[in-house]
């Protein structure tokens, strides 16, 4: 049996090869936002966590997406200025922050910031704010 497996990677070792990096990318996929120490939360948890324990929302889209509609009291630093403005969060490190994006992926990208700089509690929006609108959560315009 062992050598019918061996003998079947080996004729199809392409078909293999891209499973295993499916495999990985998708244990990546899973498990990554834990690696880099934040955790993603759903819009109900998101809401929990704002209600019971005064957590903060940044928005990290750009400035038309925003207007467009964003969580209540969220604060809005752009993803490309989030660098520059890490100091303006500073009153918050002590509370969890809750990150949100459109669909996830920014978001992912300055939890990894905020970790590297500091920030203990930060959690990522699963989905973005079309998940939060998927819940049908309101969105205010401003």
């Amino acid at each position: 049996m062992e050598q019918q497996i061996l003998t079947f990677i080996s004729h199809n070792l392409p078909l293999f090869g891209t499973l295993l990096v499916i495999l990985v990318m998708l244990g990546y996929n899973l498990l990554g936002s834990s690696l880099r120490g934040y955790k993603p939360v759903s819009p109900s948890q998101a809401i929990q966590m704002i209600n019971h324990d005064n957590a903060v929302v940044l928005d990290v889209r750009e400035d038309g997406e925003y207007r467009n509609g964003h969580i209540i009291n969220a604060l809005h630093v752009p993803q490309g200025h989030l660098k520059n403005r890490l100091q303006e969060l500073e009153r918050h490190k002590d509370k969890a922050i809750i990150v949100s994006c459109r669909s996830g992926n920014r978001s992912g990208q300055a939890c990894t910031l905020l970790k590297k700089r500091g920030f203990e509690s930060v959690y990522n929006l699963a989905g973005g704010v079309m998940a939060w609108q998927s819940a049908n959560l309101p969105l205010v315009k401003k």
